[in-house]
């Protein structure tokens, strides 16, 4: 008699069910109580600060509850690992912890705010603002209720005024000001009074700024006291010196005491502005001093935290190829018959691992925006430290060493000082926000010009022709980047004494020709020398681009894309 599949299955799993009815539930209260054990060492090693202790106990915790399937806690400890990874400057390594979470996440999960509102936090601090704002506001979705929605809604309106949207950020800080119920009044006010007098209204951002400066002295937030101090820094950095240098000394005291090294570079920052004497010449080499280290720490922390995760997965694999061992010593004739259902749990594994693949490759072009927003960071780094660092350090020794009485040593500390600056206000227009609006075009050709010298002659043909109105505005920043990208290589490898950049358009596409006489290179070299980048950009928004060039025959660059 002919049997079909599905009976089969029915009847497969009917044998399973009588048999389990055998088989004693497994104890996990012990193991429940061992994974709550390290997420009570990891809170306190937080509390006191130390973050590796700390970092290490919630992944061991976290590892535990997987063995029970406990998703909550499982949630919970990597959103503190990925907290801690944010608070050492590791944004890229807090992003891949917080993704691990998400399979974990059920349907307005009461984690899920907090997730995405630390998503965005790394984000704002890469700089990837368009991916920031569109996760606070998956956060603002999954709150409960109005007093949660406050910090995301706070975060998206700093994201506005570093963007220069200073009517976005009033509209969402002043609605927050209206609610019966405020979390972080003094927070709201002080970045509100930013906020104006960014836009202008100077008198109304003080008073503000001053509200909220006094309300976070009432209830001794000390730490939020260091932004109120920075921001009424700058307010009097043009107008009152003396005023300006006092809250930034107060910023960097707090900023100092918290090791919130940021803020207190930021508050030196204000302080080499302020000061001409000597004193001067001691802040720009604690800037120098602690910009150096902040590198060091960070990456050190971050291998830090790889490690850790590498060692607690090394560990897990060696306790599941033992248990594996001695399960495979014990096994008796009737536990093999239940080796069918590892064999079932292995094809879900296996559907899992395929999702799970599936969600990469849509994501990968995210991932590509991070690792690039890594890159211009290390190379921020690089170009403070190998340039701007040995020009201040040659500066300070210069002033020590030669008396500063005569003429021509002040012109040269003069000529010395308007070289650092120029080199501060390069690296500062390479990484600042790229204006898309209708001044786009000047914006570009003043970035072109910049690199005209004594040496160097930049000529620029048809920028003004093209409908740049018409280019969509990822293009224009693509378009911005890459060619910026040109003009330092050119600067760094090409020295070349004429470059010409020429545009083109028609209906539908753009044309951008570069070529430069410099000393050029070998084909098979030009990847290789640091343009892969260019070409990665142009292929994420459907361009080309081609590269020609021989040793002492110049580098042409042809580039093609649709508007």
């Amino acid at each position: 008699m002919l049997r079909s599949p599905f009976f089969c299955f029915l009847f497969f799993l009917l044998f399973l069910s009588c048999k389990e009815e055998n088989i004693k539930p497994v104890d996990t209260s012990f193991i429940k109580k061992e994974a709550l054990d390290f997420r009570k060492k990891g809170i306190e090693n937080f509390e006191n600060k130390n973050f590796n202790s700390a970092f290490y106990n919630f992944n061991k915790s976290k590892i535990i509850f997987e063995t029970i399937k406990d998703s909550a806690n499982i949630v919970f400890n990597l959103i503190q690992m990925a907290s801690i990874q944010q608070i050492n400057g590791d944004y890229y390594g807090s992003k891949e912890t917080l993704t691990e979470a998400l399979p974990f996440l059920k349907k307005k999960d009461i984690y899920s705010a907090a997730i995405n509102n630390f998503f965005g936090i790394a984000d704002k601090e890469l700089s990837l603002y368009h991916d920031a704002i569109y996760y606070y506001r998956e956060a603002i979705a999954d709150c409960t209720d109005e007093v949660s929605k406050q910090s995301p809604l706070n975060n998206m309106a700093v994201i506005h005024i570093q963007q220069k949207n200073y009517n976005k950020a009033i509209k969402i800080l002043e609605s927050l000001l209206d609610k019966k119920v405020i979390d972080e009044k003094a927070r709201i006010l002080d970045n509100l009074g930013y906020a104006y007098f960014k836009d202008g209204l100077t008198e109304k951002g003080l008073s503000l700024m001053n509200e909220g400066y006094q309300l976070r002295k009432q209830i001794t937030d000390f730490y939020g006291s260091i932004e109120s101090n920075l921001h009424l820094a700058e307010f009097y950095l043009k107008t009152d010196s003396k005023k300006s240098n006092q809250y930034a000394q107060a910023a960097y005291e707090i900023a100092t005491r918290f090791n919130s090294v940021d803020e207190r570079l930021k508050a030196l920052s204000f302080l080499i502005s302020n000061d001409s004497g000597n004193k001067n010449v001691q802040y720009a080499q604690k800037y120098v001093t602690i910009n150096d280290s902040i590198i060091k720490v960070r990456n050190n922390f971050k291998n830090k935290f790889a490690k850790i995760k590498y060692d607690s997965k090394k560990e897990k694999d060696e306790n599941q190829k033992l248990r594996l061992e001695k399960a495979e010593n014990l096994l008796s004739i009737q536990e093999q018959k239940y080796q069918k259902v590892v064999a079932g749990i292995g094809v879900i594994f296996l559907i899992i691992v395929i999702f799970i693949l599936i969600r990469y490759y849509k994501n990968r072009g995210r991932i590509e925006k991070i690792k690039t927003a890594y890159d211009t960071e290390t190379r921020i780094a690089k170009d403070i430290h190998d340039e701007l660092a040995n020009d201040v350090f040659h500066a300070m020794t210069f002033t020590q060493t030669q008396p500063l009485t005569s003429e021509n040593t002040k012109e040269t500390l003069v000529h010395k000082l308007d070289n650092i600056y120029s080199r501060v206000r390069r690296i500062s227009q390479e990484n600042s926000t790229i204006d898309v609006t209708s001044n786009y075009a000047a914006n570009l050709k003043e970035m072109l010009s910049t690199y005209n010298s004594e040496t160097t002659n930049v000529i620029i043909n048809n920028i003004e022709k093209v409908n740049w109105e018409l280019v969509d505005n990822i293009k224009k920043v693509t378009i911005h980047r890459i060619l910026q990208e040109l003009m330092v290589n050119m600067k760094k490898h090409s020295h070349a004494s004429l470059v010409v950049v020429k545009f083109e358009s028609n209906g539908k596409m753009l044309f951008i020709d570069y070529t430069d006489n410099g000393k050029g290179c070998e084909k098979d070299k030009i990847i290789k020398n640091g343009l892969q980048n260019m070409e990665n950009r142009i292929l994420a928004i459907k361009g080309t681009i081609t590269f020609d060039s021989e040793p002492d025959k110049g580098f042409k660059v042809k580039i093609t894309l649709p508007k």
